[in-house]
């Protein structure tokens, strides 16, 4: 199994590739195959403060829409790669707002930073750090998302508990991400492909929950699920054509949910 700082290298360097590519990019096949070609992403096209080329595809979810974000909130989006659902939640907090973007490969913020300027706005802004230990105040946030990046995160607990740390109280946070039901095949766990296309991180759905509580949010909640499913091509290459055949009776799942969780009250 790859080490903590090997995952994160791997990460830098994958995302680091799609945010240098040029032109607008609309998924993981265009981006540099994050997945096998294979993208996990919902639309965000018709959203209001959408921007084309901040969508690189790369999500797995829209967390935005069971966020609950108001006008004027603090809004933090971690893993925000070139800016597209800060630039969403721009559009909901509006000008007395203030959106902030997190994302530790340079290459996303530089991206993200450019988008926003050529957006004129000036209450957007985009740091470069690890969600594992960000580099912002306490309790500065009303509301954190994220999409479909926690599962890259090798130290999952201690995320939480950053998430935690950032909310003010009566703060949530509502993130987009990738679980299991079942056992992930190691040979898939420890293939590149996997962890960059989010899923040989990923946890199983009952342990993901319970990573949640531990950081001391009690009354987390799953608003939707959606299976997603990898690439035939791809689970032969890395399984072979009788494991690849068999995966299926095994109770493996792949599925994509969003989460909201409250610090320190109940959900509404």
């Amino acid at each position: 199994m790859k080490s903590a700082d090997e995952l994160k290298s791997l990460v830098k360097t994958k995302y680091g590739e799609i945010a240098r590519q040029s032109g607008t990019c609309c998924g993981p096949a265009a981006c540099g195959d994050t997945l096998g070609g294979t993208s996990f992403a919902e639309s965000y096209q018709g959203l209001d403060g959408y921007f084309p080329e901040a969508d690189l595809g790369l999500g797995c979810g829209i967390p935005t829409d069971f966020a609950g974000i108001e006008e004027g909130q603090t809004v933090i989006d971690l893993g925000s790669g070139a800016g597209n659902d800060v630039f969403v939640v721009r559009a909901i907090v509006g000008e007395t707002g203030r959106a902030i973007g997190l994302d530790m490969v340079p290459d996303m913020v530089d991206k993200a930073k450019a988008n926003a300027t050529k957006l004129d706005f000036d209450n957007v802004e985009f740091h470069l750090g690890e969600i594992e230990d960000m580099p912002l105040d306490d309790g500065i946030a009303d509301v954190l998302v994220s999409n479909c990046v926690l599962n890259l995160v090798p130290d999952k607990q201690r995320a939480f508990s950053e998430i935690h740390r950032v909310l003010k109280p009566g703060g949530h946070f509502c993130v987009s991400d990738i679980v299991l039901e079942g056992d992930l095949p190691a040979e898939l766990a420890e293939a590149a492909i996997a962890y960059a296309g989010c899923v040989a991180g990923a946890q199983r759905k009952d342990e993901y929950m319970s990573t949640i509580k531990a950081a001391g949010f009690d009354d987390a909640a799953i608003r939707s699920t959606r299976q997603v499913h990898l690439p035939d091509q791809l689970l032969v290459d890395v399984l072979g054509a009788e494991a690849a055949a068999g995966l299926k009776d095994t109770g493996f799942g792949i599925y994509s949910i969003t989460v909201v969780g409250y610090k320190g009250s109940e959900a509404p």
